[in-house]
């Protein structure tokens, strides 16, 4: 009972018993991380000795957290199917991830914006949640900071920001999904998601 309070923390309150089994159930390592700006969550296929592993952002609201989680683990049931054999990202994947969620659908876990967010995704799921502007801005209504984050997609063109780590940039045209922006420390130029947290420079 322990580990679904904890997960509870995290997650939907109702979704908590489920992913308890299935760590469980895949003898995985299911860790709660620090926040990472490059990724929402990972997964660790068995080597040297250590079983599955998974991390997830803590930061992340419920409803992020646990999409990032489903994702994860549809890594390891692939893992599972094919080992190394099928692209991470696969139809394999793909079709691992769709049978996964069906669950949390059938339970009403998700608000009807994020549901149906979701169900554009399942139809041919990306990389990263993140990746699907449609989920993600979807997710972001549901962050407790909402009111305070700004993203790049809300500043005019040639506005200079910076990001969490302190570099600072200027914000350029957008090619195709992502903006082009110009590093003001290094002048090198780099592609942005267009929901990606920055801070105005004065």
């Amino acid at each position: 009972m322990e580990k679904v309070d904890v997960l509870a923390q995290y997650l939907p309150t109702k979704a908590a018993p489920l992913i308890a089994r299935w760590i469980d159930y895949f003898q995985c390592e299911f860790k709660i991380s620090k926040t990472r700006t490059t990724k929402l969550g990972d997964y660790r296929h068995p080597y040297g000795g250590k079983g599955h592993r998974i991390s997830v952002n803590f930061n992340l609201n419920q409803f992020a957290f646990l999409v990032t989680t489903v994702h994860e683990f549809a890594h390891l049931l692939t893992w599972n199917d094919f080992k190394n054999k099928v692209k991470p990202h696969g139809a394999e994947w793909k079709k691992n991830f769709q049978r996964m969620m069906i669950p949390f659908f059938e339970m009403n876990i998700f608000p009807d914006d994020i549901h149906r967010a979701i169900d554009n995704y399942m139809a041919n799921p990306a990389a990263s949640s993140c990746a699907d502007l449609g989920l993600s801005r979807a997710l972001k209504k549901y962050d407790s900071n909402r009111a305070e984050t700004l993203h790049l997609e809300q500043l005019p063109l040639n506005t200079k920001f910076k990001i969490p780590d302190g570099r600072q940039f200027t914000k350029g045209e957008r090619i195709r999904k992502r903006y082009r922006c110009v590093c003001l420390n290094d002048k090198r130029i780099y592609l942005f998601n267009p929901l990606a947290t920055v801070f105005p420079v004065d």
